[in-house]
């Protein structure tokens, strides 16, 4: 065993030579712990069902607060044969109005319309409004979770099972990234008309003004719904749907570290996805999408143990392996161990003219249908201005922490990166670079010592980065 584990360390010693930044991972914990046994991934063409990509698709993972995609599903159910309506006036039970934050607020015995508790549900992640609504639609919590569990055995989602309507921690409530994705696909399939829900950016209620906790709906680049969640179990959570061009592609990432690292990594396998698409319709045959990602740098080394490293982008948009930690990273070390299993028609009401509304006249095919929505406006979230740099500070190098296609991706991941290593970086500035459309996230006007000493602090902590020499 110690001459295999010598070779073992004798080729990755080969792999940082010959320049793939290849880092081992840690020993495999129990499931979740808070490593990265908690990643699992899948993206998914939305008009054919077609895999594109998979890692752990099927390992049953902590579904969070995406839970509440099958409530509203559910809901939308309810919806479509008549048995409630938009309109209907929910009373907060003690039980609703006790649920943990996120939570939008209300005492037990004040009241809410359907519509409205299902648009917190979809944008404030209200898990006093799931209950609501659980509770409105199908009685009781137990009767409404024995139904979504129902629900997902029809649509063929194996491993899943429902306890709760909004995703609050429960051993027992589990999924997996397949699953969701067949869940996902079942909303734009049987419900288009209320598909907006899950896209809706902004949402004002008794006069506040709440944003969606989905933070790629304000980036543009066609990402137009599905929906987050997180729980220290199962990690940083994100069932993305984004359309570009007559192609749609669906992905979700369960297990991310961070918000930033979270929807990098979801930024960069829908790229990918949408890449491959754009190469088929080119006429390239890829008989096997997994072997195009995997050739894109998401590739996947595994040791018995069960250790595997995912790829990351580089400044000049070439992938390169790399095992990032946790949520410093573009993209995780995803661990194979999996929880333990857990125990065992009447006219469409009309979609409310609000924000996230579907035009009535629905197209035939689903890409069709759901580009005929309302699909985010290509706004930018920027970051607050940064610091100017002291003179001391103001030499010409860089230092460089990664590469997207998303320009907001770029922003936040600069943002991520400082508020982690603020001493390395409290006197640089943040700067995106476009670069022929790969957004280099840097930071600028360090001397050169100071930019070696801050890139040696991050490569310690296995983030990728590289110094950026000055210009001419």
């Amino acid at each position: 065993m110690l001459t295999i584990a010598l070779i073992r360390r004798g080729l990755l010693s080969l792999a940082v030579i010959a320049g793939l930044a290849f880092t081992p991972a840690a020993t495999a914990p129990v499931a979740q712990s808070s490593d990265n046994s908690r990643y699992a991934a899948i993206v998914v063409d939305a008009e054919t069902g077609e895999v594109l990509f998979a890692r752990h698709a099927d390992s049953r993972r902590f579904p969070a607060s995406i839970t509440k995609m099958m409530t509203l599903y559910l809901a939308f159910e309810s919806l479509s044969k008549g048995d409630v309506k938009l309109t209907d006036v929910i009373t907060v039970s003690n039980r609703a109005a006790s649920e943990p934050p996120s939570k939008l607020g209300l005492a037990a015995g004040q009241t809410i319309t359907l519509d409205n508790a299902m648009r917190a549900t979809a944008v404030r992640s209200a898990n006093d409004m799931a209950m609501a609504i659980a509770e409105h639609v199908g009685g009781s919590n137990d009767r409404f979770a024995a139904r979504m569990t129902q629900k997902a055995q029809e649509l063929g989602m194996t491993q899943t099972r429902y306890v709760n309507p909004n995703g609050l921690p429960d051993s027992r409530q589990v999924t997996s990234a397949r699953d969701l994705s067949i869940l996902a696909r079942a909303i734009m399939r049987d419900y288009p008309q209320y598909y907006a829900y899950l896209g809706q950016h902004d949402w004002a209620y008794n006069g506040r003004d709440y944003r969606n906790t989905n933070g790629l709906l304000h980036s543009g680049n066609g990402y137009d719904g599905m929906k987050t969640g997180y729980t220290n179990a199962s990690g940083f959570n994100l069932a993305a749907s984004a359309v570009r061009g007559n192609r749609r592609l669906i992905t979700i990432v369960l297990g991310g570290r961070s918000t930033a690292s979270r929807n990098a990594h979801v930024a960069a396998l829908m790229d990918t996805g949408f890449e491959l698409e754009r190469a088929r319709e080119r006429g390239q045959t890829i008989q096997i999408a997994q072997n195009f990602f995997e050739q894109r740098g998401f590739g996947v080394s595994a040791d018995p143990g069960g250790e595997v490293q995912f790829a990351s982008i580089t400044s000049s948009g070439a992938p390169t392996l790399n095992e990032a930690s946790g949520d410093e990273g573009v993209a995780y070390a995803a661990l194979a161990r999996t929880p333990a299993p857990a125990p065992t028609p009447r006219p469409e009401p009309r979609t409310p003219a609000r924000t996230g509304q579907l035009p009535a006249d629905l197209p035939a095919d689903v890409t069709a249908i759901l580009n005929g929505g309302r699909t985010p406006a290509a706004t930018t979230t920027r970051t607050p201005a940064p610091r100017a740099a002291p003179a001391r500070a103001s030499g010409g190098w860089a230092v460089q922490v990664g590469a997207f296609r998303d320009e907001t991706v770029a922003r936040n991941w600069l943002t991520e990166v400082q508020r982690r290593f603020r001493s390395q970086f409290s006197s640089a500035e943040r700067t995106v670079v476009d670069a022929e459309g790969w957004f280099r996230s840097r930071f600028t006007g360090m001397t050169e010592q100071s930019a070696q000493a801050a890139c040696e602090a991050l490569s310690a902590r296995s983030v990728t980065c590289m110094v950026v020499r000055p210009q001419g």
